[in-house]
């Protein structure tokens, strides 16, 4: 099953094999609740707790292949949510850094990654903030929907680092690319379509 989903993002235009490669290797049944295992590599975005969604994988391989990662690369992504685009990051080679605001997802993905092995680390925390004691990162990904470019992480992006986020009102947002010039300039690149749940402040309960 896993091969066919991999086979079906390449047909709808992921060509990385690095991706295409982290997306066969990460077992997505084991981040959803178990009324949902039968679509579990169906290219759907799922239901999980706290009113979140564990993303389509093809968007997920989609953001992925935007970052153009090296392995080695430190990235920190915004929104860890069930932990599936932050364990398809580990497979990609990179020392992740993730925060979730939601305290339940933050607990059950952080047990389920120590479960795996996976090697990331997990913060419980305002997205908006970053994590300024571990910047400078080689690549920033935002996996809700953000109104503007949050300046404050643009600040925690390395120059010549590269920002991957979904941009736009709450219903529709563009998948956008940042890539950072120097200290005062950046360039926005504008790509698809998509649609994603809105990113958040402050820490939830």
């Amino acid at each position: 099953m896993r091969r066919k989903l991999v086979e079906e993002i390449r047909q709808k235009g992921i060509h990385n094999e690095a991706v295409l490669q982290a997306i066969a290797e990460v077992p997505r049944h084991l981040f959803l609740d178990s009324s949902f295992l039968e679509f579990a590599y169906q290219d759907k975005a799922l239901p999980i707790e706290a009113g979140q969604t564990i993303s389509q994988p093809y968007t997920v391989a989609y953001q992925s292949q935007l970052l153009l990662l090296d392995k080695g690369m430190k990235v920190l992504e915004i929104g860890t949510g069930s932990g599936y685009q932050t364990s398809v990051l580990y497979k990609m080679g990179v020392k992740v850094f993730s925060i979730e605001r939601h305290k339940v997802l933050f607990s059950k993905t952080q047990k389920l990654l120590n479960d795996l092995n996976y090697n990331v680390k997990l913060f419980y925390g305002d997205g908006f903030k970053g994590l300024p004691a571990y910047a400078p990162f080689d690549r920033i990904l935002i996996t809700c929907g953000v109104g503007e470019v949050p300046s404050e992480l643009v600040k925690q992006l390395k120059k010549g680092g590269i920002m991957v986020l979904p941009l736009g009102p709450e219903n529709e947002q563009v998948m956008t690319t940042v890539i950072k010039k120097d200290e005062n300039n950046i360039e926005i690149i504008s790509l698809d379509k998509f649609r994603f749940v809105p990113m958040l402040g402050d820490k939830a309960p």
